[in-house]
């Protein structure tokens, strides 16, 4: 039987980008559907549709902790401040590991919206030497605070 960290590495390395790997592998936990959390997470991916900004699995993250413990409509206010709790444990937790939470200084620079750092991106696989390990802690974290 897979892990959820499993499931969102398998996604992530199926073309997916880390934020809709992570979502996917809590939906069925959530009681949320696959298509919709791939379609909702397709813009988050290298830092927000490649402005590498906070890391997609760690936006990822925010959504599942958002779907388990958000403010719905006529809720109570506390459920926001329980859901910024769980957000800021999940991104101390992430930066502890990794230094930081922004996607362009996890890369070291390498600019994903040139050809040329698309290009170093590749020859440098940094799919598999830093995002897919960032994938699987940002899950990994999630399964321990939630």
């Amino acid at each position: 039987m897979s892990t959820r960290s499993d499931i969102a590495v398998e996604k992530f390395l199926a073309d997916y980008n880390c934020a809709q790997a992570v979502i996917y592998s809590f939906c069925d936990d959530l009681g949320f559907d696959k298509n919709t959390s791939l379609k909702l997470t397709c813009g988050f991916g290298a830092g927000m549709a490649r402005k590498q900004e906070v890391c997609g699995a760690i936006t990822g993250g925010i959504i599942v902790i958002g779907l388990k413990y958000g403010r719905g409509e006529g809720q109570d206010r506390t459920l926001t401040d329980k859901t910024y709790q769980k957000v800021r444990e999940l991104m101390s937790q992430f930066e502890s590991r990794y230094g930081t939470c922004i996607c362009r200084t996890l890369l070291n620079g390498c600019n994903l919206n040139t050809p040329s750092g698309q290009q170093h991106f590749k020859e440098n696989d940094l799919l598999n030497k830093t995002c897919k390990g960032c994938v699987k802690t940002a899950v990994e974290t999630l399964e321990k605070i939630l």
